[in-house]
């Protein structure tokens, strides 16, 4: 290895100078200029004593004498930082493998906030089912980069979902109190991302998780009386949930049990039918605080199973779902399990 962790280098096409502070792989190394750290190829540096050594004169030629009043200020130079919202940045940390090929072996994750701001965060990782992969609250100020984890690059063939949760460092009563969001990968959205890396010499690919702080949302005021008096019915909120349709334990969802025209109907309006059944009784189920329910998809091609799925990962009351044998179903169904 060319470089170690505390080596001072020089940016060669910067002509700058900065601090080796981490090893990514063995052509690799995460530099820190000024406080600013990037990664960069080794042979994008070089040791800076050979340039120190030619620059320095033994003998300097004499300098005029100046005055103090004839040295000119010296001007500040800033470095404008754009506003550009938070990112999760994955850095490949490139392998060879028996063959000598280069081979992606994992990836660090980091989050970067490119915002006036400073944030309090909750971070996790989910796979199929949503099995956790990995936690992490903590907090990340204004344009900071915060190293999260590394992640296998083979655990990516289990669809990760990274989920994260934003509150503001300083309160402000005109915000909203937090947002949440979620970003869901494929192995080969991230196979394609690499490949474009080699191609282009970087070192990084970057997905945008946040662009704005939302502020609070204003509470409509609902004129009670107006509305009774026009015909709606009023409900206290505590029993509210006597008035909503019953929550089912089991939902068949085959569309001959959901309409008798089901002859008439397009691959997409069945499909369509069938989701929005599915979630009416998913919000039936969570509203009666139900603890599990069944949801019978059939086995058929997978797409309705697999549409089913999608939206329970990203159902915050899901507790977690499994599709695998049953007597009753075969793998034809798929029981759901919810949050109290």
């Amino acid at each position: 290895m060319k470089f170690q962790i505390g080596d001072k280098v020089l940016i060669l096409h910067s002509n700058e100078e900065g601090e080796v502070v981490d090893i990514i792989n063995n052509k690799m190394v995460m530099v820190d200029v000024r406080g600013v750290k990037f990664p960069a190829y080794n042979d994008q540096l070089d040791f800076p004593y050979f340039k120190r050594f030619t620059e320095k004169k033994l003998f300097p030629p004499k300098q005029p004498k100046k005055f103090i009043d004839e040295v000119p200020k010296e001007k500040k130079q800033s470095v404008e930082k754009v506003v550009d919202g938070i990112w999760i940045t994955f850095v490949p940390v490139m392998n060879n493998d028996e063959f000598g090929d280069e081979i992606v072996a994992d990836l660090k994750i980091h989050l970067v906030n490119k915002t006036t701001s400073g944030y309090k965060f909750k971070y996790s990782l989910t796979y199929i089912g949503q099995q956790p992969g990995f936690e992490l609250e903590n907090m990340v100020h204004p344009f900071e980069d915060f190293y999260i984890h590394d992640m296998e690059f083979e655990n990516f063939n289990d669809s990760p979902l990274f989920s994260l949760e934003f509150s503001l460092l300083t309160p402000d009563k005109k915000k909203a109190e937090y947002v949440e969001t979620s970003l869901k990968l494929k192995a080969k959205q991230i196979f394609n991302k690499i490949e474009e890396l080699k191609k282009k010499g970087e070192a990084t690919f970057s997905y945008k998780v946040l662009d704005i702080f939302p502020d609070k949302l204003t509470e409509p005021v609902m004129d009670i009386p107006s509305l009774s008096g026009a015909g709606f019915r009023i409900y206290e909120a505590s029993q509210a949930r006597q008035h909503l349709e019953p929550a089912k334990y089991e939902v068949d969802l085959h569309i001959e049990r959901l309409t008798d025209e089901w002859n008439s109907l397009n691959n997409f309006e069945m499909l369509t039918l069938q989701l929005k059944t599915f979630e009416k009784y998913l919000d039936l189920a969570i509203a009666h605080h139900q603890q599990a329910f069944i949801a019978i998809h059939g086995v058929g091609s997978g797409k309705l199973r697999d549409e089913i799925h999608e939206i329970l990962k990203l159902r915050r009351e899901v507790k977690s779902f499994v599709n695998q044998y049953h007597p009753a179903y075969g793998y034809g169904a798929t029981e759901i399990y919810l949050k109290h």
